[in-house]
């Protein structure tokens, strides 16, 4: 029945930092859509980001920053990841390390983004 993920939505108290994070750092697309609204968008997939407090309806019941945990598979190697990660002087909190992913056998590490959301970056191994 369900196929893949289309979107996530991501509750931010700092918009600006996120957005580094997301676009600088990790290499997603910024694009603003509807009324106002911006998503960071990677593959076939994107993040909808609310702003804290002004978050659209409708939304999870309790939206708040520093609550999600994402897993996102590279494009590139883990090492690279690992360069580029210290560049933006963005701290590993763990990894790399193996994980079981969706489809297999995954190498990752671990980082917070600006808001504390815990971010997995992976590659298949």
């Amino acid at each position: 029945m369900i196929d893949h993920i289309d979107h996530v939505v991501l509750t931010t108290r700092d918009r600006e930092g996120c957005i580094r994070f997301y676009r600088d750092t990790l290499g997603m697309k910024l694009e603003a859509f509807g009324e106002g609204r911006t998503a960071l968008k990677f593959g076939n997939q994107k993040i909808n980001v609310h702003d804290w407090g002004r978050e659209f309806e409708p939304r999870a019941h309790v939206a708040a920053p520093g609550t999600l945990d994402l897993c996102f598979i590279a494009s590139v190697p883990l090492d690279e990841v690992m360069r580029r990660l210290a560049a933006a002087g963005v701290k590993i909190v763990e990894g790399p390390v193996m994980k079981t992913g969706a489809t297999g056998p995954i190498r990752s590490v671990y980082v917070r983004d600006p808001d504390l959301n815990l971010v997995e970056i992976s590659v298949s191994a």
